[in-house]
């Protein structure tokens, strides 16, 4: 008796071919729909699942598989059923090929609330769990690109290995688990509205295995968990370099987020996700000169992301140091050439560039997930609460709007003093604010005299307000919201500072 296939798939890439060779293997191939009618056009002899059941097709094709024969053909074992199979003739189904209805590629895009609810796969998910669960006898596949391994196996070995059954059931498992968090969340969103729902799924496709995590002895792998339209580090192209790194990826995402933040060409150099410093001017070479000089000594090996095509001037002084990665909307002809001439340099591009953030973040920790919106506050200088005698003058107002959209990117606690364009000092990720206050100053390479000065959270003390005095610092930003509000407030009035309230913090953690 002949083995017998049973092949019913959407995405018909290869199906031709692959059942050509099941075929030259001796299978009988089952089919129905599209792909009976795909095969019976290239020449290929097929046996309608109708005339296996003797039960034809209904409501419109939302029945065709659904039949104790078909599922009976899947799910039996010899050694335990032969009563069944005899009595009920049921088929011995070998092969199962599958693939579902592209419910999110038909839902990614405008469409009709209709036409989602027709997409969902309900044969092809019945199909692919049964053959899956009696893997021991069953082999089933689900994706075109196993086709040639499938068919190389049988044409060495005429059978299928245990090993590649299990392989395979388990990749039907993921493919229908997939299908089911894709649709489900769909609805949630339609039909609840829920922005944390009682279950919340994610699930990712892996992107590429990388040499390893944070550290040497860390496994780690990069995996795609949903796709917008927002520019990200996996829509990058990659002209240059070695492939990026877990602190790569981290670093260019850090990157991005802060020169998403300006509608001005900017420039952020990133090292371990906090900034170096940035900078913004219409002269992209001078905004990366800026960045650099802010923190020179902590760019080396560092990160480098614009929000403009990175010019031939720039790239040259990139050039001067080593940087570990670049990324950009764009590069200028010769720009990318230039940058080649470092070896080792990563050199990444997002052509269609679309700075508007999507989506929530997640954090694992033990035995659960932290998920929030991502921080999308937006400065409106209209809502600041000015809090000193000295009005902010124009400038210092420009300077605090710079230096919010930098602070939010700091990690906690954070301090940084900028300039109405670009940043002096920052200090990042201290336990101590007034020591974040104390490094920014350290760190400030140029003169501090009128500098504005941010901070990410408020001053539970005035002491900060005092060694920033010391760096003649005259200006201040910040949430606000301290039981010792007024004794801040007092220390800047004494140094004639001008201080603004935001009402909302930007922690980082």
């Amino acid at each position: 008796m002949p083995q017998k296939a049973l092949l019913s798939v959407s995405d018909k890439t290869g199906i031709v071919e692959f059942a050509q060779g099941l075929k030259k293997n001796g299978f009988e191939i089952i089919s129905s729909g599209g792909t009976a009618s795909v095969l019976r056009e290239a020449g290929l002899e097929v046996t309608e699942v109708s005339e296996v059941t003797d039960f034809p097709e209904i409501l419109d094709g939302r029945v065709k598989t659904l039949h104790p024969k078909i599922h009976g053909g899947l799910l039996f074992q010899a050694n335990k059923h032969q009563k069944d199979i005899e009595e009920h003739a049921l088929p011995q189904l070998d092969i199962l090929v599958v693939n579902l209805y592209p419910f999110q590629e038909i839902t990614k895009e405008e469409h009709d609330i209709k036409d989602a609810i027709e997409s969902i796969d309900i044969g092809g998910v019945a199909l692919l769990r049964a053959a899956a669960k009696n893997h021991e006898r069953v082999t089933v596949i689900c994706d075109p690109y196993k086709y040639e391994d499938i068919l190389d196996e049988l044409n060495e070995y005429d059978d299928i290995s245990e090993r590649t059954k299990k392989e395979l059931a388990v990749e039907a498992f993921g493919h229908t688990a997939e299908y089911d968090k894709t649709i489900y969340n769909y609805f949630q969103d339609k039909f609840v509205g829920n922005k944390f729902p009682e279950f919340y799924h994610i699930s990712g496709k892996k992107v590429q295995e990388l040499r390893y995590g944070e550290n040497p002895n860390q496994d780690a792998a990069f995996y795609r968990t949903e796709k917008t339209r927002e520019s990200s580090v996996l829509k990058a192209e990659k002209h240059h370099g070695k492939s990026l790194s877990y602190n790569n990826i981290l670093d260019l995402e850090a990157a991005m987020d802060i020169v998403k933040e300006f509608d001005e060409p900017t420039v952020a150099a990133i090292k371990h996700t906090n900034p170096t410093g940035v900078a913004s001017k219409d002269n992209l070479a001078e905004a990366y000169r800026l960045a650099y000089e802010c923190d020179p000594m902590s760019i080396y090996g560092g990160i480098i992301g614009s929000n403009r095509a990175i010019t031939i001037e720039m790239a040259k002084e990139m050039n001067e140091i080593f940087i570990e990665a670049c990324i950009a909307p764009g590069y200028e002809e010769e720009a990318i050439d230039i940058l080649k001439n470092s070896k080792n340099i990563r050199i990444m591009e997002l052509p269609d560039w679309n700075p508007k953030k999507e989506g929530v973040e997640y954090v694992k920790v033990a035995e659960g997930l932290l998920v929030q919106e991502r921080n999308q506050q937006k400065f409106k200088r209209g809502e600041l609460e000015i809090k000193s005698e000295r009005k902010p003058t124009e400038e210092e107002l420009d300077a605090m709007e710079f230096a919010w959209k930098v602070v939010k990117h700091v990690k906690s606690n954070s301090i940084i003093f900028t300039r109405k364009d670009h940043t002096v000092g920052i200090g990042a990720g201290q336990m101590s604010r007034v020591d974040a206050v104390k490094i920014a100053r350290m760190k400030s390479r140029s003169e501090t005299q009128g500098c504005t000065m941010a901070s990410d959270a408020f001053f539970p003390f005035r002491d900060a307000i005092d060694e920033a005095a010391k760096a003649n610092v005259e200006s201040v930003i910040q949430p606000g919201g301290s039981i010792r509000d007024d004794e801040v407030i007092e220390a800047v009035n004494e140094y004639e500072m001008s201080m603004a309230f935001t009402g909302q913090r930007v922690f980082k953690h």
